[in-house]
């Protein structure tokens, strides 16, 4: 394995020295130490031409020539435009999801092996040769004995020993680039690798996979927005997944969208759509929705609707993410730019000790511009990049959650401008988010909170009445017990109407914020205080 490694870390110098990735190191502000490095670099003492490549250009080609591991690193760094030069990450977009196919021979063997049996036994038809070829898997078409027509999803053979090898070498490269900058110390490389690390393995498992399609179809049951297709959970293994194969357009197919006369308006507006759905209505999102993975379906083309596939990727978000990032975008649309940094600072994005009114002057540089003119032209995904860019001067925390759905926006609103390059993001995403404000607020839901916490109740009561046992354990055969249980009751229902006094102020906060949008009523909020104050006096 060590050998192995080290074959491998050869490789990577050899890429390294064709394309010169060492130049783009050195580029950078570095420690006078580090810099005097390269000096020991024996490749830069031999003489050279100048490459006609762009520095992007030449880190694409690297990674490419890598292989899947860094090609997939490589799609990742590419959604990080707050951190990278434009070239460069312009370049990173480039990189294709497609790799050349494994011998189907293998395939076969691997299917059948998972299985348990051979493939003329499972389906009725098996095509050997590959319907496409990615990263990590390739697919096959098949058709099932019922009759199903359906595709077959099998993971390359040998990719562990790889991913382990690259992985400890780009652990290694994080490491350094860590210590040797500050920009990358905020940006914690480690942490990235780490988290890469996790979803590549993720990937491997065709099973989560086959979970994250079933949930995702669930969610949308019988929505004219998108549809997912059925999982065959009968033929699914780690290393194999079967689902329903389906027929729709590329989206990227303007010219049979067009011939068949798609609502192209519609479709684009229905994939803001889509993606606000999933991010707040359900906290579980597609998070891999490149062109590649969508298609629309040829049923309604007056009523279009998307077909996702390859879930291998989701994302989602707590309910205080959710909050605040809601809590963001109402603020950003009236232009109320300080409650914007100090939900920024809330929610820990920012450290607490930044000063509010610099942040708040910062984003009003940022954003005022941006508002003179009209909304149609103004690319949300690439306010958010500014937004980032402007809050990294002020050390803003790399948030994985964010990075994830920051790269799924960029990806709708690219794929919506494409469809319809009218398309105004702004006021389509507006009302979704007034609406979720409505339902988050209304008393339904409220209500639905307060019977959640009043569920805790009993719980609650008796693990402050064992706290305060424990506390008066010296005196068990104290005859006052009995009092000291009474006054344990006592403090347990003070401690329910401090939650309750807590909850009617946030609550009350909430309604006053939002109230502008979408005046919800305060009733509740109100009812809250007033039981937690009863609670509080009468004890």
């Amino acid at each position: 394995m060590k050998l192995l490694a080290v074959r491998r870390l050869f490789r990577i110098q050899r890429v390294v020295i064709r394309y010169r990735l060492d130049d783009l190191l050195f580029d950078q502000p570095l420690p006078w130490w580090l810099r005097s490095v390269r000096l020991l670099l024996p490749w830069r003492w031999l003489p050279r031409k100048a490459s006609p490549l762009t520095r992007g250009a030449r880190l694409r080609m690297a990674l490419q020539e890598l292989g899947p591991i860094f090609i997939k690193f490589g799609q990742l760094l590419s959604t990080r435009r707050d951190l990278l030069p434009n070239d460069i990450a312009d370049e990173l977009m480039l990189l294709q999801d497609r790799v050349p196919p494994f011998d189907p021979k293998q395939a076969v063997a691997l299917i059948e092996a998972q299985l348990g049996a051979p493939v003329a036994q499972l389906f009725s038809r098996f095509d050997v040769e590959p319907l496409a070829s990615a990263s990590v898997a390739q697919v096959h078409a098949a058709r099932l004995k019922t009759g199903e027509e359906v595709v077959v999803k099998v993971v390359r053979p040998g990719l562990k020993p790889i991913i382990a090898q690259d992985m400890a070498w780009l652990f290694q490269i994080a490491k350094v680039a860590e210590r040797a900058s500050a920009d990358a110390r905020r940006l914690h490389p480690v942490e990235i690798v780490n988290d890469y690390e996790k979803t590549i393995y993720d990937e491997l498992d065709l099973l989560r996979e086959a979970a994250n399609a079933s949930q995702l179809r669930r969610n949308f049951e019988g929505s004219e927005l998108m549809y997912v297709p059925q999982v065959y959970w009968d033929l699914c293994r780690p290393k194999v997944l079967v689902m329903e194969r389906i027929y729709g357009v590329p989206v990227t197919d303007m010219a049979t969208l067009a011939d068949q006369r798609t609502d192209m308006k519609l479709l684009a507006e229905r994939g803001v759509e889509v993606f606000f759905t999933q991010v707040f209505r359900d906290s579980f999102f597609h998070a891999d929705m490149h062109p590649g993975n969508i298609f629309v379906s040829t049923v309604k083309p007056w009523s279009p609707q998307y077909i996702a596939i390859d879930c291998g990727i989701v994302g989602s978000l707590t309910a205080e993410d959710q909050d605040y990032l809601a809590r963001n975008l109402i603020a950003f649309f009236k232009r109320d730019y300080r409650r914007v940094a100090e939900l920024h600072i809330d929610s820990g994005w920012v450290p607490a000790q930044t000063k509010v009114n610099e942040f708040e002057a910062a984003i009003r540089t940022v954003c005022e511009p941006i508002f003179e003119k009209p909304l149609k032209d103004i690319s949300f995904g690439q306010v958010l990049m500014r937004l980032f860019q402007t809050a990294r001067r002020f050390n803003m925390e790399v948030q994985p959650q964010l990075v994830l759905l920051q790269k799924t926006l960029l990806n709708i609103e690219g794929l919506g401008r494409q469809l319809y390059p009218d398309l105004d993001l702004w006021t389509t995403a507006k009302p979704y988010l007034e609406r979720w404000m409505r339902e988050r607020m209304s008393p339904k839901a409220v209500l639905g909170n307060i019977h959640s916490q009043v569920e805790q109740l009993p719980h609650l009561a008796d693990m402050t009445r064992d706290l305060l046992e424990r506390l008066s354990q010296p005196h068990l055969e104290d005859p006052k017990m009995p009092d000291r249980r009474h006054r344990g009751d006592r403090w347990a229902l003070r401690l329910l109407g401090a939650g309750l006094l807590g909850g009617g102020a946030v609550l009350a906060t909430g309604a006053a914020e939002a109230a502008s949008l979408a005046a919800p009523a305060a009733w509740p909020a109100w009812l809250m205080l007033a039981a937690g104050l009863y609670l509080i006096v009468r004890q």
